[in-house]
């Protein structure tokens, strides 16, 4: 991710009103949003909840922290490991933010992170791709660039392909304004099976419902995403 262009190239779609009305439909009262990235949808949440955001990113916070609504928030620099014990009612990692982590014992880190944070009764939920889709060879047949609009710059984020290989997907993100490259990243994204995820939550003691496509049907093997509602018995 880089923060500068990520708000303009990544506008509001389902997946921000799944999330969303899944915060309604719960309740909470304490909310931890983990990979908050630039606050798009942390500053939402706390329409309806008391909300953390958590983000190894400096320069997303960053930006997070100057979008409108941004002190009803508290913003840590961590990862799932500052997240404090029994303290919130709803874990969440919206964006696909799960995909970044590409080994097993990484995972299962944040799994045990996010059932030790949570209350009694509380739910751990986000989303990931379907490595059924294959949706990476879409991604790869797009070679053109981005037009990212901020303020009243106009930059173009160009994006090389790695490709896929151990069930990791390797790409290359690079803002240029205009011939002048200002900023790169290399990303790299595990997908992992269906019952691969859902292995590793109930593993970890939780209760686990899967739905599709950012709806409330039951998750399929041809759902190009999943989303993971694990709840905390005990």
């Amino acid at each position: 991710m880089i923060p500068l262009v990520y708000d303009v190239l990544n506008r509001w779609a389902k997946d921000d009103d799944f999330f969303s009305g899944l915060v309604k439909r719960y309740e909470p009262e304490t909310v931890a949003d983990l990979g908050c990235g630039t606050g798009r949808l942390t500053v939402r949440f706390a329409d309806d909840a008391q909300v953390v955001g958590i983000d190894p990113n400096k320069a997303a916070l960053t930006v997070a922290r100057q979008k409108p609504g941004a002190d009803r928030v508290t913003w840590l620099q961590g990862d799932s490991r500052s997240l404090e014990t029994a303290a919130y009612d709803l874990v969440l990692m919206t964006a696909n933010v799960s995909q970044v982590f590409l080994t097993d014992e990484a995972w299962y880190q944040v799994v045990a992170d996010a059932y030790r944070a949570l209350k009694p009764g509380g739910h751990f939920a986000f989303d990931t791709r379907n490595p059924n889709v294959r949706i990476w060879e879409q991604w790869m047949r797009d070679s053109s660039p981005d037009i990212a609009h901020v303020d009243d710059k106009t930059y173009e984020v160009h994006t090389t392909y790695g490709g896929f290989k151990n069930n990791i997907f390797s790409f290359n993100e690079a803002v240029f304004d205009a011939e002048t490259e200002i900023e790169a990243v290399d990303l790299q994204l595990r997908f992992r099976p269906i019952d691969a995820w859902q292995a590793s939550l109930e593993e970890a003691g939780f209760q686990v419902e899967c739905y599709g496509d950012f709806t409330w049907r039951e998750a399929d093997a041809h759902s190009e995403n999943v989303v993971f509602i694990a709840k905390k018995i005990r």
